[in-house]
This record gives C-alpha cells, sequence and structure tokens, in this order.
C-alpha cells in the first residue's frame, strides 16, 4: 500500500512539474512552446511510464491475490454446491426408493392381510364345525339320556299298569275263601324258609 502511495506521489508529482513546464509564459502561444519543448513531451511520457509501471505493479501484486481468493471462494462454493447437489439426488433417489417400494409393500400387505384373512376364516370354520359337533354330541347324549329316562319311566308306568290291571283281575276272580287259601299258603311258605335259615 505504502508502495501505491509512492508511485502515485510520483505521477502527481511529475504531472504537475508538466502542467508547470507547459504553462505558456508571457508573450508566447500555447501552440509554439509546445512544438519547441521535447522536454515536456518526455516528460509527460516519462509520467505516463512511471504511472503505468506503478498501477502496474500495484495491480500485479493485488489482483492475483484478489483473484486467487475469488477463484478459492467460487471453487469452494461450486464444491460446496455439488455437494448439496448430490445430497439432493441422493435424497430424491431415497425418496424415490422408497416411493417404488411403498407399491411393492402395499401390494405385500395387501397379499399377507387376505392369506392372514384367509387362514383366520379357516381357524374360524375349523371352530365353529367344533362347536357343532360338541352341541351336536351333547344334543345327542341329552337326547339318548331323555330316552333312557323316558323309556324307564314308561316301563315303571306299565309295571304299575300291569300290576293294577292284575290286581283288579285278581280281585274279581278272588272271593274270601279263595284269599284266605292263598293267605294260609303265603304264611307257610314263609314259615319252611324261615326254618331252612
Amino acid at each position: 500500500m505504502k508502495r501505491f502511495l509512492l508511485v502515485a506521489l510520483l505521477a502527481a508529482g511529475s504531472t504537475l512539474y508538466a502542467q508547470e513546464a507547459h504553462e505558456p509564459h508571457e508573450g508566447e502561444e500555447p501552440e509554439q512552446e509546445a512544438a519547441h519543448d521535447p522536454n515536456l513531451e518526455m516528460l509527460k511520457w516519462a509520467n505516463f511510464a512511471i504511472l503505468a509501471v506503478g498501477m502496474g505493479y500495484m495491480l500485479s501484486k493485488v489482483l492475483p491475490k484478489n483473484f486467487a481468493e475469488r477463484t478459492a471462494a467460487i471453487q469452494k462454493d461450486i464444491k460446496e454446491a455439488q455437494a448439496m447437489k448430490a445430497d439432493a439426488e441422493r435424497r430424491a433417489s431415497d425418496v424415490e426408493k422408497r416411493v417404488a417400494a411403498l407399491g411393492a409393500d402395499i401390494e405385500a400387505f395387501r397379499a399377507n392381510s387376505a392369506k392372514e384373512m384367509a387362514h383366520e376364516g379357516e381357524r374360524i370354520r375349523q371352530e365353529t364345525a367344533a362347536q357343532i359337533a360338541r352341541v351336536e354330541q351333547q344334543a345327542s347324549l341329552e337326547i339318548d339320556t331323555a330316552a333312557k329316562l323316558a323309556r324307564r319311566e314308561l316301563r315303571q308306568y306299565s309295571a304299575e299298569l300291569a300290576l293294577k290291571l292284575a290286581e283288579d283281575r285278581v280281585r274279581a276272580k278272588l272271593d274270601g275263601s279263595s284269599e284266605a287259601a292263598l293267605v294260609d299258603g303265603f304264611v307257610a311258605e314263609l314259615g319252611r324258609q324261615g326254618s331252612k335259615n
């Protein structure tokens, strides 16, 4: 920065000197003076050369560093953008894979659900058939039990009816003397059985 100021001061000083030297003297015309003074033309060229060299030197010191920093910043931004792009593409690819897999997952879920529903339906049918068989077996047992009970009651009723009928017949046939003979015979039989024991 100090060098730049030094070059700028030198250029400004030589410009001022050139302007003072270029100002016309009293009584002279400016065109005649410029044509007569070759040193003035040389000073202008020297001033321009110093200014150009100084500016070139300063620019060669400052601009490459600035360009390098700017290039590095741009390259860094490009790398970050490429990394972000790659990350975004990876995420988009993951989302696309999930969406594609989602259809397959839905189909697998549907198939699995249908299979489970069929399995559950079959299990319910088997349980229902088993319960129906148990109910039928229990009903059959109850029917058999009821039939046995009805047969027993029917036999008992038949026996009671037969006894009553026999009693009525015997009563009709027996009179007082036959009844006394039967009782005597029964008592005698009981006496014989008692003596044997």
